[in-house]
């Protein structure tokens, strides 16, 4: 196949030939040993200060690339990944405020409980659906919907050393020795998913842990040739899905799609490059750089200046620009939330990633964040009339006015988050303030309902304004339904209990998803502010008592019930992104701090460049 083995794929490491010194010192004279000792002390200490950049010089890859099968489309020079030195940029992180004995204390009751709760689902994936994709948390067994690559303990290995669980972290990596990406038959290949939860997280496993288990490099480049495949094509715009064969040759010609989500091309930055920047083999920073590239002319061109649709077609060859609306001229969709959210995250978190190196993702966020405040971003109308943001979405016809879906997703809740460091490391307060007031607007949606979760998706009133916003029943009333009776209305909001301000439940499922948590976290972080802390306990423990079952946790149908129905599912980014998030939220702030690491949108921390 052309492959090499993991055995190849080893890392060697310069050490010291302890025979050679001790000959070395029993002939030297007394004052030439007194010196030498002196020296050795300074490069003791040397090392102490500067491990990690001593060690990461000293570690070499033994790696040549070599394409799985020899590339139909290759590339006739690489985009190299950014060698010089890394900017200083400013800090996210709050300055630590020591701890009185009662605070201390609660935060690690809370902080073993999150653990608790982890090791109770994890057990459950263990006793159920050891080395399988996904635990059904109600009936037991297991489903296989990313081709049966162990995508829970994969997804969750950075989580296990996060939680010092560092015999399960061994175990895990035991069985991830035993996953065969390159020879899977038949097996149709999710390149974003199978990116941010694999891919994203044997990088994070690596960097957390010390750089010490090679493993996790030979298993993430195994896969990243498997994975690269989907970039040769004839304009290098990579196939979002594709069915993977170890034999048959035809199975590699890839092409781009005509209707690609806008998440999938913008959403793998951040694992290609950490992968450049880790083994020096900068094809991967080349094929995802190439991607950026087309977006940046892109940008200003669509018939929303600013900011992508959320559907885009990828075809486009020898022409000025690879990418395109399928719906040139029609309706087209902008959002932050499902089909385009991870895009617009990447923006400022790649630019931390390549250590401010690349001033186009700054430039590129800039732009999106100005067309987002006029256009997406509203404030609700609440009984309590909170200031809080929502991040809606909105559909235009090239030419014609923007037209406002009041909605918030919970995958929009990343958003405050997001703006909060963007806010920090480009020097934008304004865009801390907007972030903790869309994080405040998700935790309104979590407090608002009867089982204390927020559901997928739900519409509000928008207010007129941003800064005045009385509460206004009958607008509320007229927003469910302009044309029904009071009476028929009353009915309708007691049928969906639906809690003031909130005029439709598109969907109330709780999928077990982690971004309102996400951001709560974030801003707890930037702030010390101990209202997100507290916040984010009440979401805990509202999750944990709606959602645990005898073997683990699951999804459940809808939040609107005081008593919802569990549905037999827990995805993996149960474990690995929103346990996670609820971990470090109590944890201390060096542990994955801000300043250090980057995480990708399935919470798997990469290390920043120094």
């Amino acid at each position: 196949m052309g492959y090499k083995d993991k055995e190849s794929l080893s890392i060697h490491v310069r050490g010291f030939d302890e025979s050679y010194v001790g000959g070395m010192m029993r002939h030297a004279p007394a004052k030439k040993i007194t010196r030498g000792i002196g020296l050795a002390g300074l490069l003791l200490i040397l090392i102490y200060y500067f491990h990690d950049n001593f060690l990461n010089s000293q570690v070499q890859f033994n790696y040549v690339p070599k394409p799985i099968r020899p590339e139909l489309y290759p590339v006739s020079s690489l985009l190299r990944v950014p060698r010089n030195s890394a900017k200083k940029l400013p800090k996210i992180q709050h300055t630590p405020i020591p701890e009185t004995p009662s605070a201390k204390a609660l935060r690690l009751h809370r902080l073993k409980e999150v653990r608790k709760e982890f090791l109770h689902a994890w057990n459950g994936y263990k006793k159920e659906a050891w080395g399988k994709d996904e635990l059904r948390p109600i009936n037991g067994g297991y489903k296989t919907p990313f081709c049966g690559w162990a995508a829970s303990l994969v997804d969750t290995l950075d989580t296990l050393w996060i939680m010092e669980l560092y015999d399960e972290f061994n175990a895990a990596l035991l069985e991830l020795e035993k996953i065969n990406f390159t020879h899977t038959e038949g097996c149709q290949i999710n390149l974003f998913e199978t990116t941010i939860r694999h891919l994203g997280g044997m990088l994070s496993a690596y960097d957390l842990s010390g750089s010490k288990h090679p493993i996790l490099i030979q298993k993430a480049v195994e896969l990243a040739e498997m994975l690269f495949s989907a970039f040769d094509t004839p304009n290098r715009m990579p196939a979002p899905h594709y069915i993977w064969s170890a034999t048959d040759p035809n199975a590699f010609d890839h092409q781009p799609s005509r209707s690609v989500v806008l998440a999938v091309l913008g959403s793998l930055t951040l694992e290609f490059t950490r992968l450049s920047q880790i083994t020096g083999n900068d094809k991967y920073y080349d094929g995802v750089t190439r991607i950026m590239l087309e977006l940046e002319k892109w940008q200003d061109k669509t018939s929303l200046p600013g900011m992508w649709p959320a559907t885009v077609d990828s075809t486009k060859v020898n022409q000025t620009i690879a990418l395109s609306s399928p719906f040139e001229g029609g309706d087209e969709l902008y959002t932050l939330g499902a089909l385009a959210d991870s895009t617009y995250e990447y923006l400022p978190k790649t630019y931390m990633l390549l250590g401010g190196r690349d001033n186009s993702y700054r430039t590129m966020y800039e732009k999106f964040i100005r067309v987002a405040k006029e256009h997406l971003f509203f404030r609700p109308m609440t009984v309590t009339e909170e200031d809080i943001l929502i991040s809606g979405a909105v559909n235009r016809i090239a030419g014609q006015p923007t037209r406002l879906s009041p909605e918030l997703q919970h995958l929009a809740c990343f958003t405050g988050g997001m703006l909060a460091i963007a806010g920090k490391i480009f020097k934008r307060p304004e865009d801390v303030e907007d972030g903790a007031k869309l994080t405040e607007g998700c935790v309104w949606a979590y407090r608002s309902t009867n089982t204390g979760i927020m559901p997928e998706t739900f519409t509000t009133v928008p207010c007129k304004n941003r800064t005045n916003c009385p509460w206004d029943t009958k607008a509320w009333m007229k927003a469910i339904d302009p044309a029904a009776t009071e009476d028929v209305i009353r009915d309708r909001v007691a049928y969906n209990k639906l809690a003031p301000g909130m005029v439709r439940i598109l969907d109330g499922r709780y999928l077990l998803r982690p971004e309102a948590i996400e951001s709560v976290f974030i801003m707890w972080r930037i702030t010390g502010d101990s209202h997100w802390t507290n916040s984010g306990w009440n979401m805990f423990k509202s999750i944990m008592a709606h959602t645990k079952t005898d073997i683990a946790h699951s999804a459940i149908d809808n939040v609107m019930d005081g008593v919802p129905v569990k549905v037999d599912e827990m995805e993996s980014f149960w474990l690995a992104e929103t346990l996670k998030y609820f971990y470090l939220l109590f944890s201390e702030p060096n542990v994955v701090n801000l300043d250090e690491y980057v995480l990708n949108t399935e919470a798997h921390p990469l290390r920043r460049p120094r």
